[in-house]
């Protein structure tokens, strides 16, 4: 398949999905066309989300963040992040049940909203998520209470991220750390766990051959849309540069410099098949 080929041969794109750093922003900077692309799908009232692996942060906390740093404006209920997926899959899992929680807001108001109990009394999960600041203690308590028995569950596998000084530790440098002390590994639900892309296009109501996916990251993005059945759109303003995608067992449908790329497929490719 020739990278610069085309998204779509006859099936039209009814839904999008989008990862946001390296996509739109590289930090709180916008990616030239990310605004364009963003205001394109919304005059065309075409259903995305926004996707990111960050769960630090609300919905409403990363539209304010978005509108404000880099003008770019998502409403709020078009942002699906691990946190959200990760209490969809508890919710799935064992409704009503309860919850050690390491992580910020994001993730404790998602665990909140579905009606969990956070207790470190005898919890049905540890769930850990990121924060700026990790507690020993309470890494402590979860490597504790998951070698008493509770189930561990991790919002994403990322072991880094990226900040105005520099590299931070993410959440699965801490996974490890717990792994490494109970011996227990954890489930993670955000990408590249095909879940997560699953998940969102059940909260769109979208089928996974009508959605195309658009990411920075070949060994994320990329593959978790692969595998949950959607075309894909590499974009070589983030993680994945362009040579390396022959680096890859697999490969996406379509390689571009930039999000701006995308944007004159938005109305293109977004008509009925019968039009």
């Amino acid at each position: 398949m020739d990278e610069n080929g085309p998204v779509t041969e006859s099936r039209s794109v009814r839904t999008w999905l989008t990862d946001m750093d390296g996509v739109l922003v590289r930090e709180e900077d916008p990616i030239p066309g990310a605004k364009e692309f963003i205001a394109a799908l919304r005059e065309h009232d075409v259903p995305f989300l926004v996707l990111t692996n960050n769960s630090i942060f609300t919905p409403r906390d990363l539209r304010v963040r978005l509108l404000r740093s880099s003008g770019i404006d998502v409403p709020e209920e078009s942002i699906w992040t691990s946190a959200l997926a990760t209490a969809q899959f508890l919710d799935d899992q064992r409704p009503g049940g309860s919850a050690y929680v390491v992580g910020e807001s994001g993730l404790t108001a998602a665990v909140h909203d579905i009606g969990y109990v956070m207790t470190d009394r005898d919890p049905d999960y540890v769930v850990l998520g990121e924060t700026r600041t990790y507690s020993f203690e309470a890494i402590t308590r979860a490597i504790r209470l998951i070698a008493g028995g509770a189930r561990f569950i991790a919002t994403n596998p990322d072991p880094s991220g990226p900040s105005a000084q520099g590299m931070l530790p993410a959440t699965g440098s801490v996974a490890a750390l717990i792994s490494t002390a109970t011996g227990r590994q954890p489930y993670y639900i955000g990408k590249p766990n095909p879940l997560m892309m699953r998940s969102a296009l059940n909260r769109l109501e979208a089928h996974s051959e009508t959605t195309v996916m658009i990411g920075d990251r070949m060994d994320t993005d990329i593959i978790s849309g692969l595998e949950a059945g959607m075309r894909t759109i590499l974009v070589a303003t983030g993680a994945t540069e362009r040579h390396q995608v022959e680096d890859f067992p697999y490969r996406p449908t379509r390689v571009v410099e930039s999000i701006a790329d995308v944007v004159p497929f938005v109305s293109r490719m977004s008509m009925p098949e019968d039009a």
